[in-house]
């Protein structure tokens, strides 16, 4: 097999750069020989910085122009951060690996160093994600919600800026940025559900790349790989977007897979929430089991709630 050289795709946030290079250097590990270059590509989402994604598409613009680079083959393979691919992806390719996952929840980096619970009545909170919007107004309806957008250094920043007592940002993203000492708190997932896929790296391929497949397939996480298939068929059968309030956090316990997970209302005043135990084999079966449970008790009603606010708002 040509091992020679391969060209990975990838945002140019200093995240995703990050990011693309723990992937590079795991292949070089597992390939010795291997060349790996990394093709910065910016996406959509990156030139929406002053927009909340729910008023310009959604999450699937950080990942349309990386998608067509891998289908033109001027990549051969793609690093996304999990929580930023779409529920179905585009035809002629698929998820090669999954990386171990790294800590999934959510932090939060508060100013005076204050825990969520201790925040003073009426605090500003940084998020432009409404999954994170919804639960914490559900916990505090008090708070102020301000919306933030940009890389992680810039949402850090707006803290004193914005004057903000908070702002909410994936634990991991913070880890891999080596910027763990600004995390106050992270959020249990009683308080806040993460997001579908968060924590993990998707290794996104053609699926006629054989040569791409076995390079990649030797960085594949089983474990991760089982629970993030659970909460990704749990969002398909819910139909939901990435902009609406969904969430699902699976867990491997042994041969079993604990999968909880969350719709809420724009609002955050009705929030459903609910907990399946499946088999860790198959992920599949207990993300749509998941869903029709929450559909059983309500789901269906808020989601189409949603999508007309969401769709009266674009107008």
């Amino acid at each position: 097999m040509d091992t020679d050289s391969i060209k990975l795709g990838t945002r140019g946030s200093p995240l995703a750069l990050c990011q693309a290079r723990l992937v590079s250097e795991d292949l070089s590990r597992q390939w010795p020989g291997l060349t790996v270059t990394i093709i910065p590509i910016k996406t959509s989402g990156d030139k929406f910085l002053d927009v909340a994604l729910s008023q310009v598409g959604g999450k699937g613009l950080f990942v349309k122009e990386i998608e067509e680079a891998l289908l033109d083959h001027r990549i051969d393979l793609a690093v996304h951060s999990m929580k930023d691919l779409p529920a179905e992806l585009a035809p002629s390719l698929r998820v090669g690996a999954v990386t171990q996952r790294e800590d999934p929840l959510d932090a939060l980096v508060a100013r005076h160093g204050l825990q969520f619970t201790e925040l003073p009545r009426g605090a500003r909170i940084g998020t432009s994600s409404l999954r994170r919007q919804v639960q914490l107004l559900h916990r505090r309806p008090d708070l102020q919600i301000v919306p933030l957008r940009g890389n992680v250094q810039t949402r850090l920043n707006k803290l004193e800026t914005l004057d903000l007592e908070a702002v909410v940002l994936a634990a991991a993203g913070l880890i891999r940025l080596s910027l763990q000492d600004r995390i106050t708190e992270c959020l249990q997932p009683d308080v806040c559900l993460p997001a579908i896929g968060q924590g993990a790296l998707a290794i996104e391929i053609r699926e006629d790349d054989q040569r791409v497949a076995e390079l990649v397939e030797t960085l594949n996480h089983r474990e991760t790989r089982q629970a993030t298939m659970a909460e990704r068929a749990f969002l398909r059968r819910l139909g939901g977007s990435c902009v609406t309030p969904i969430a699902a956090f699976g867990q491997i316990e042994g041969e079993a897979l604990v999968l909880t997970g969350m719709v809420a209302g724009l609002d955050g005043k009705r929030l459903i929430k609910h907990v399946i135990r499946g088999e860790a084999d198959a992920p599949e079966q207990a993300g749509q089991a998941l869903a029709e449970a929450l559909l059983t008790a309500g789901a269906g009603e808020i989601l189409r709630e949603i999508e007309t606010q969401l769709r009266e708002k674009r107008i």
